[in-house]
């Protein structure tokens, strides 16, 4: 079956080629040498909590962030396929990809997809080359799994528009330039009409910034408030009204990639290294060996996706199943390894520790099965999309 007829559950079988291969010892390579430069920490949750420009700029200049742009704006045109290949390694070794994160992921594909060439010209280079940082302003204080219940408004100016709201847990927004955000322009009796995508200088006046804290105490989520902000013209991205095809065709990007399923990949990686210097009981190596089993698993169907993804499918059920299924595992992973070895988690024991990196994975853990959609709004959508065919 060819990703293009896909059914709603069906991922084709996928094969790397040959290139990947090169390519992921390549990004290895590149990798043990950030490790000696010590910017590679193996922290879990990497893809939220690694923030460091340098390090994209860098990855930018090896090709490997835009990798699936076309050349002509500045992209590799390398495919899903080989993005995947460098994406699981960064995440595996838990690099500090959150700076380019956004921007790579889906605000990249999205201008290409949805953007005038004015848009694609200005950003698409910006965003290959690690100098421009996107983040996401969907969710809303009483509008996050409910994403049509958004009350942030765009209003008709006679140069552009004026947005007003505020938008929540917006990732970066401290520290990134723009934010693709989601509004409301026009009335409409389906709540799922109506609503538009703008890109939002952080940095424009009216905008106001406000951190929310995790558990941690880390700032890497804030408010957005939106307070009169003014947004040219050209910055309406897609057409007037079609909000939310776009913001839907976006999330098969956001819920798909192997950061659903690697999060907590380092803590496993470092409970393997604690059981090396212990004996190997047959409970243990069986608990180790499942928990492999899901993991192989959950990447076979990501993998489905990034090639439906590769031969231009629209995969928002497979992705969204991947998430659902990813996102628990991560969770069992954590659960799982104190099974397996009994550790008290301590933030503030050695950097990269067993018990540091544990503590870490607990306290970022209860935004696995939350961010990019909740695993209940996950199920509806697929068993929507199963009684639709």
């Amino acid at each position: 079956m060819s990703p293009s007829t896909l059914s709603p559950i069906a991922f084709p079988d996928v094969v790397l080629p040959e290139s990947a291969r090169r390519l992921r010892a390549e990004v290895r390579a590149f990798l043990d040498e950030e490790r000696a430069r010590g910017t590679v920490l193996g922290r879990p949750d990497s893809w939220l909590a690694g923030w460091d420009p340098g390090f994209s700029r860098r990855l930018a200049g090896r090709g490997w962030v835009g990798m699936a742009l076309p050349t002509e704006y500045g992209g590799a045109g390398r495919g899903f396929l080989e993005r995947y290949v460098v994406i699981e390694e960064l995440l595996a070794a838990g690099a500090p990809v959150s700076a380019h994160w956004v921007s790579d992921r889906q605000a990249g594909p999205s201008v290409l997809q949805h953007g005038t060439e004015e848009q694609r010209r200005f950003f698409l280079p910006r965003i290959a080359a690690g100098q421009c940082f996107f983040s996401i302003g969907m969710s809303e204080k009483s509008s996050g799994s409910d994403l049509a219940s958004v009350a942030t408004r765009a209003e008709r100016t006679a140069d552009g528009w004026r947005l007003t709201g505020t938008k929540m847990w917006t990732g970066g927004a401290h520290v990134n330039d723009y934010a693709i955000v989601l509004a409301r322009t026009d009335e409409a009796e389906d709540r799922h009409a109506g609503l538009s995508q703008f890109i939002v200088d952080l940095r424009a006046p009216g905008v106001r910034v406000e951190p929310i804290r995790l558990m941690s105490g880390e700032h890497r989520f804030n408010a957005c408030h939106l307070e009169g902000v003014r947004v040219p013209d050209g910055m309406l991205l897609g057409r007037r009204g079609d909000g939310w095809k776009q913001v839907t065709g976006e999330l098969a990007f956001e819920r798909s990639g192997p950061e659903r399923y690697l999060s907590t990949f380092p803590l496993l990686v470092s409970l393997l290294r604690e059981l090396e210097r212990r004996p190997a009981t047959a409970e243990r190596l069986t608990q180790v060996g499942l928990l492999t089993a899901r993991l192989h698993s959950v990447r076979r169907l990501s993998l489905g996706v990034a090639a439906a993804l590769d031969a231009g499918a629209s995969p928002d059920i497979q992705a969204a199943l991947v998430k659902d299924l990813g996102t628990r595992l991560e969770g069992t992973l954590i659960d799982t390894v104190r099974g397996v070895l009994p550790t008290p988690a301590d933030p503030h024991a050695t950097p990269g520790s067993h018990p540091e990196l544990l503590a870490f994975a607990l306290l970022h853990s209860p935004g696995y099965t939350l961010r990019g959609g909740t695993n209940e709004i996950l199920r509806g959508i697929i068993t929507r999309g199963l009684e639709r065919h």
